[in-house]
């Protein structure tokens, strides 16, 4: 737990770091190169940053061990993180769709080409982050690293609007094609537009989450393969799992011969048990509930 814990740390400072820089030079280079989509490429890193933030004071919380009041643990502060970075992500895309449209009804300026560079060299940055946070995410299931990883996907989307609104742009000033020139504000709505799906993406399965939606078919399935492996068990009456932030929460019913004696049904449970968190050492805690079967096939 200590382990993934650090891991977790060590990604969001990297994000927060690189968010920082790189929300400094676009916000620069955009204001300056007269480029809108970089400059609003820059306004989602400034919320980046922001996101990531909240990330390290979340983890906190998230990696604090099972109390009292709180007796399956702090696990779902990670969800409420991927919540908050989606809502962030939506904000973002209603204020650069905002500011596109607000363009087109000022004079048009041709981006410098620095901003071009800006643009891919942010991608390059950004490529390599999501590329390193999903496997983190991945390998730990950490749902707060995961909302980071795809907030680097959207910047990545970005950067490459970006990009082409720029080089469109500069082509258009160059063969003297007008409506070329409005190829960077186009991009800034594009760059909304893609920033908003994932925005979407990442709150819909928070909340998914957060109602305690069943975990996908495929994976109950598994478990009960290894429920059905106990030639005790007559029947699965039942089976349910919900995700607690990186853990998942197991209850289960299974239906065993009447004429077992209390502690018969106490070691087969102990052992079903073992045995699903030794196949799922994402399984913190597998509730088992016991009913009489008869031959009948009546409880």
């Amino acid at each position: 737990m200590v382990a993934r814990d650090s891991v977790v740390r060590k990604v969001a400072v990297i994000s927060v770091a690189f968010n920082v820089l790189l929300m400094l030079g676009k916000l620069f280079v955009g204001y300056f190169s007269d480029s809108d989509a970089v400059f609003a490429d820059g306004i989602h890193s400034a919320a980046d940053v922001f996101a990531s933030v909240i990330v390290l004071l979340v983890l906190k919380i998230a990696s604090k061990p099972a109390d009292d009041e709180h007796p399956y643990g702090h696990g779902k502060a990670e969800i409420l993180v991927s919540a908050s970075i989606g809502i962030i992500l939506l904000l973002v895309s209603i204020y650069l769709v905002y500011e596109a449209i607000a363009g087109f009804f000022h004079p048009v300026k041709v981006p410098g080409l620095i901003a071009l560079w800006t643009a891919l060299l942010s991608y390059a940055i950004k490529h390599w982050l999501y590329r390193y946070s999903l496997a983190v995410s991945k390998e730990h299931r950490s749902n707060a690293i995961k909302a980071i990883a795809l907030d680097h996907k959207a910047d990545i989307l970005a950067s490459v609007a970006a990009a082409l609104g720029v080089v469109l742009s500069i082509v258009g000033d160059k063969l003297d094609l007008q409506f070329l020139l409005y190829s960077d504000k186009v991009a800034t709505i594009i760059v909304a537009y893609l920033i908003f799906k994932i925005a979407k993406e990442m709150l819909m399965e928070s909340f998914d989450i957060l109602l305690e939606r069943n975990v996908n078919s495929d994976t109950l399935q598994e478990f009960e393969k290894v429920v059905l492996s106990f030639e005790e068990v007559r029947r699965i009456d039942s089976i349910r799992a919900r995700e607690l932030g990186a853990y998942v929460l197991v209850d289960i019913r299974i239906s065993i011969d009447y004429f077992k004696n209390i502690q018969e049904g106490h070691d087969l449970t102990r052992d079903i048990r073992n045995q699903l968190k030794s196949k799922h050492d994402n399984i913190s805690e597998v509730l088992i509930h016991l009913n009489p079967y008869y031959k009948n096939d009546q409880e």
